[in-house]
């Protein structure tokens, strides 16, 4: 049996582990809470587990977290970590501290094929979807490193609030996403409430649908247009999930969740989809078709997008279009932009395998007239 690193399991894919070894699922129990609980490493310390097992496991498993390669800390708080996941690539990890939670931005590929317009990640192209225990890892350093680094008490959480907002499309590696869903919400894991983890989308329509049936937890969708003309050459992915069929999975996945809401983010960009009239046609869409939250995103500009941050009093006008016309809507305040860290930042570096940012698209984005 080769070496397995055992982050890559969820407590039943730990069990099943164990009982290939002859053991029974306590024992997985019991070693998943050391691993997840108090981030041990080494399987000597792991004083209730019979001695046999220890030296089983020193034979056959290991705990291997992902090489740290830097850490930035922003002004405001907000902590970058670069990790080495091999082959000339690596992942970007955020921490948002907040006054009521921690917040935990994690990626789930290295890159991302998906493309938008808006985002660094997809201009620097795709290499690979990362492993269950590559998601899950982010978390094991994150929880364990800030435990430490904020002498926080015996029990007492760094991270309570976890979004799959990183580098790419975490449906588009969906084998890998549900076990370390599992993990995060096991409470012999991290514990965390299904509100409180959060899958975000560009639109995916048949992996929704697959999330709601198999570990619904909070959903975010990456909409940014009001019409499918418009998304299309932000959002390469609406070309084969448009609009419709996007609200009609949101519709079936609000059946499930954990909240009664989806969430809808949208980056506004100068001149291009923050007019009044957008406003106005994205009330009309939304109002009696999904229940909803509307989160406006100031964008943060890198020369390959061609793109503009829209001007803040224009946002402001934009959210209260939406606001009298009863949708909630908030604006995100930008975090650890200093350190590029803030929403669509992300770029890490990445071996492009697919040569995604040569092929996105570059057709002119229909531009309002000012």
């Amino acid at each position: 049996m080769s070496v397995v690193n055992l982050l890559e399991f969820d407590l039943d894919g730990l069990t099943a582990f164990c009982e290939q070894l002859g053991e029974k699922r306590f024992r997985a129990t019991q070693l998943f809470r050391w691993i997840h609980h108090k981030g041990a490493t080494d399987f000597a310390q792991m004083s209730d587990l019979a001695k046999s097992l220890r030296e089983k496991l020193a034979g056959v498993a290991e705990i291997k977290p992902l090489p740290l390669a830097s850490e930035q800390a922003s002004a405001d708080g907000t902590i970058k970590w670069l990790f080495d996941v091999g082959a000339g690539d690596a992942v970007e990890t955020v921490f948002i501290p907040e006054d009521e939670r921690g917040t935990l931005c994690i990626s789930s590929q290295a890159g991302c094929a998906v493309g938008c317009r808006f985002c660094s990640t997809g201009h620097q192209g795709f290499s690979r979807n990362l492993s269950t225990g590559e998601i899950v890892a982010q978390l094991w350093f994150a929880e364990h490193h800030l435990r430490k680094r904020l002498s926080l008490r015996e029990g007492e959480r760094a991270i309570d609030n976890v979004v799959m907002m990183g580098m790419g499309e975490p449906l588009q590696n969906y084998s890998a996403l549900v076990p370390a869903l599992r993990t995060m919400l096991d409470d012999h894991g991290y514990g965390l409430s299904r509100r409180r983890v959060t899958v975000s989308t560009s639109g995916v329509v048949p992996m929704i649908d697959r999330l709601r049936d198999d570990c619904p937890v909070a959903l975010a969708v990456s909409l940014h247009a009001p019409n499918d003309a418009l998304r299309d050459p932000l959002v390469p992915l609406n070309k084969k999930y448009p609009i419709d069929e996007l609200l009609d999975a949101c519709n079936r996945y609000l059946d499930a969740a954990p909240r009664d809401f989806i969430t809808f983010e949208y980056c506004m960009l100068d001149g291009v989809n923050d007019q009044p009239e957008h406003a106005r046609e994205l009330v009309a869409l939304l109002k009696h078709r999904v229940a909803c939250k509307l989160n406006l995103i100031p964008f943060n500009p890198f020369p390959a997008s061609g793109l503009k941050r829209s001007p803040r009093e224009r946002v402001t006008a934009f959210a209260k279009i939406l606001q009298d016309a009863g949708i909630v809507t908030t604006v995100r305040k930008t975090r650890g932009d200093d350190i590029d860290a803030a929403c669509g930042q992300l770029a890490g570096e990445v071996q492009d395998r697919t040569n995604a940012a040569t092929r996105m698209t570059r057709a002119p984005i229909r531009i309002h007239p000012q």
